[in-house]
């Protein structure tokens, strides 16, 4: 049995034609009911709601956005958000951290990178396995990102978080999860993605004894697909591969630790029932999943090795046309056939700051001491590129048509500059050697005459 054909006490999961009842369409008005009847049809807030349900609206952005960016959904629960506890008391929690932060370290101007963390030795679930490496803009002011990384060993079980602070961007590196969220329930595994907006309640539980991967908090603009410019209508990530969960629900008298993250801080409550308690709902505001393997990459068919930017699957805008607040960009399997084309990527040095991980086989660029579950970090302006190894071989290698498999990295492209945490700048943590990957690169110069 699948794990999303379990049945949530007091709730259902919709069939569908695809399996498991997923939905369809990158910001689709989508509609769904786990109950028969449970969706008003004509209107969205009728006087006496289906089935003793409540009205309950959640806006992603302002009321006045523009139509194709507006974002927002109705729900039919149990019981209104309100009801959902308001003794709040503020928790630590010392490993999520939130921008601005600043004055947690004190590492020179450098290229850095980190091995895979360890897996913990106590029982540790999603939240508490959460280990933020770097930060940047400023959550109050809805700019910027933080990139984390997970590892855990246990289901959130009765514990409930919302983040207020930004959406959730999961990339699986290790064990598969079942995201479950109030508005229905979503299976990732490595490969894939899942996006979890602000505001939406959630649960990570484990389909395997442990879980490892990558999570990158956007405090700005909700992800969305880029413009594919001179590209045209096809390729790239296609609508039509975003899912999207039918309603699912908890009808639960059992007590529940609800936890939220607002503005850095936590804060937990105890309630007496679930609040996964959505029975209906309907709109374009909701969280979705994408299997990365369905990236139509486009690249040169000539010369010369194009800007990462064509393999761009999400982007965060940002009030600068064409400079993201956040890209998520992919290095997946692809073709290279480019003639007279050193082909990895070249030398830079970028206005943008780059945050790069591998969810499995090897990056071409850094064949050696880049294995799944590591990062690096390349800061705006920085230098980078192939290390000595890389740049011999694909100096001297005979061009022909050559496909790169059974590979997938991917980069989180921000205008800010990120800001390692204390717990990233633990020299123990920090690949110390890294750079030294530049060392053997000879002068070959030979001035004419």
């Amino acid at each position: 049995m699948n794990a999303e054909d379990r049945i949530i006490p007091g709730g259902r999961i919709a069939d569908g034609a695809n399996g498991f009842g997923y939905m369809p369409g990158f910001g689709n008005a989508h509609s769904s009911q786990a109950e028969p009847g449970a969706l008003p049809i004509g209107r969205n807030s009728p006087q006496r709601p289906p089935l003793g349900l409540y009205t309950e609206q959640l806006s992603g952005t302002a009321f006045t956005a523009p139509r194709a960016l507006n974002r927002r959904s109705w729900l039919y629960r149990i019981r209104p958000s309100v009801r959902h506890g308001n003794q709040f008391k503020e928790i630590e929690n010392a490993y999520w951290k939130t921008a601005p932060l600043r004055d947690e370290s004190d590492l020179p101007a450098m290229q850095l990178r980190w091995s895979p963390i360890e897996m913990p030795d106590k029982e540790t679930d999603f939240v508490a396995g959460m280990r933020t490496m770097t930060t940047c803009g400023d959550a109050w002011t809805h700019s910027g990102i933080a990139a984390h990384v997970y590892a855990c060993n246990a289901s959130m079980k009765q514990r409930v978080m919302m983040n207020c602070d930004g959406e959730l961007l999961l990339l699986p590196e290790d064990g598969a999860l079942r995201l479950v969220t109030e508005l229905g329930i979503l299976l990732v595994s490595p490969g894939e993605i899942a996006v979890v907006p602000r505001g939406v309640k959630f649960r990570v539980e484990l389909i395997a004894d442990s879980a490892r991967g990558y999570v990158c908090e956007n405090y700005g603009a909700a992800l969305n697909l880029p413009e594919r410019g001179p590209i045209g209508s096809n390729s790239l990530a296609d609508a039509r591969d975003f899912l999207y969960p039918p309603a699912a629900y908890e009808d639960l008298e059992t007590p529940v630790t609800y936890q939220i993250k607002w503005l850095g801080k936590f804060y937990e409550t105890a309630l007496p029932h679930s609040p996964m308690d959505v029975v209906a709902w309907h709109g374009n505001y909701a969280p979705y999943k994408y299997d990365l393997r369905r990236f139509a990459t486009i690249g040169s068919i000539s010369f010369d090795h194009p800007d990462p930017s064509i393999f761009t699957v999400l982007t965060s805008a940002s009030d600068t046309p064409g400079t993201a607040n956040v890209d998520f960009v992919i290095f997946p399997e692809r073709w290279l056939v480019m003639e007279d084309t050193f082909r990895p990527p070249w030398y830079h040095t970028n206005v943008m700051s780059e945050f790069m991980g591998l969810v499995y086989g090897v990056y071409d660029a850094k064949p050696g001491g880049f294995s799944p579950g590591a990062m690096s970090l390349h800061n705006a302006m920085l230098p980078h590129g192939p290390d000595a190894a890389a740049f011999d071989h694909a100096s001297n290698k005979d061009l022909t048509p050559e496909k790169l498999a059974g590979t997938m990295a991917f980069m989180f492209e921000t205008r800010f500059v990120q800001n390692p945490t204390a717990f990233a700048s633990d020299p123990a943590r920090i690949d110390l050697d890294y750079t030294n990957c530049w060392d053997d690169l000879p002068k070959k110069f030979k001035a004419p005459g």
